[in-house]
């Protein structure tokens, strides 16, 4: 990101931690700029994520605002190292929308993603056949030419979970399961893949049944990420007709966590998901018979 350009996420990650820090240090902007020799303006420009942070800033900031634990400090530090770090999803950046963008970078620094699905499989979890269905079934004409880079884009998203890079948890609801959105072929070789992943052990699936009545209707599609050690919410995303929407905001951050923990207690156990995925798939083949 140049200097005064569009903040990435990453430098907006950063800048509000540095906000966060600053704010629990009851600092105002002006004595923060003493810290690093620089101008009130600099401080807010950086905490906006809109001129990058130089790591010896990011490091006297950090120490001026009490937090001595090196390795936050150093997490710190990394982000802005890679502030302007060039993504493998931007050799696709032409085919692809900039908040879809900012959705592949949170992916990719994830230590932790959850994700919440009441129409259809997450693409992290999509086969090839389901995802280019559900595409060309979208609303709209997407170019084939396109459809081809949507769907490299897709599989590079998922290396994240099948490499091991982040522990993944999803939880859909039953009639992703029970109701095909695409070709009963292919939506059967979409449950045997979801059964197949469900046994990593950096991969959690689980469903939630028609039983858990209101629950369902209690938010759209997200997903959330962590990028710690520690499973706490730091960024969501929300899909909606016109794109994706990042949410920062703690208050925001707060009220998914929650929701995803009421899911995840009103979803079926791990176990239980599996033998339902199983019944649905044994179901769809005798239908074929």
């Amino acid at each position: 990101m140049p200097d005064g350009g569009k903040p990435t996420v990453r430098s907006r990650r950063l800048g509000a931690a540095l906000r966060r820090y600053r704010h629990a240090a009851k600092m105002d902007q002006a004595q923060a700029a003493e810290v690093i020799a620089a101008s009130a303006a600099k401080i807010s420009r950086m905490e906006s994520g809109h001129v990058s942070c130089r790591v010896i800033d990011v490091r006297l900031l950090m120490a001026a605002y009490g937090e001595t634990e090196r390795e936050k400090v150093a997490r710190y530090e990394e982000l802005a190292k890679t502030s302007k770090r060039r993504g493998w999803w931007l050799e696709h950046a032409a085919h692809l929308r900039s908040d879809y963008l900012d959705h592949i970078s949170l992916e990719d620094d994830a230590t932790y993603i959850r994700e919440w699905q009441p129409v259809m499989f997450p693409g992290l979890l999509q086969i090839s056949a389901y995802a280019k269905a559900s595409i060309e079934a979208g609303l709209g004409y997407v170019a084939p030419e396109r459809i081809e880079k949507l769907m490299q884009v897709r599989e590079g998203r998922q290396a994240k979970v099948s490499e091991g890079g982040a522990t993944y948890a999803a939880i859909v609801w039953e009639p992703v399961i029970a109701h095909p959105l695409v070709d009963d072929g292919i939506h059967r070789e979409q449950l045997a893949h979801i059964l197949e992943v469900g046994k990593r052990k950096n991969v959690t699936i689980q469903v939630l049944p028609f039983t858990a009545g209101a629950k369902a209707a209690m938010t759209s599609a997200f997903a959330s990420f962590s990028f710690d050690s520690e499973p706490t919410v730091e960024a969501v995303t929300l899909d909606n007709l016109r794109g994706t929407s990042v949410l920062e905001g703690a208050d925001d951050l707060t009220a998914y966590a929650n929701a995803f923990d009421q899911l995840r207690s009103a979803a079926l156990a791990p176990e239980a998901s599996a033998r339902l995925i199983r019944a649905a798939l044994r179901s769809s083949k005798e239908d074929t018979s």
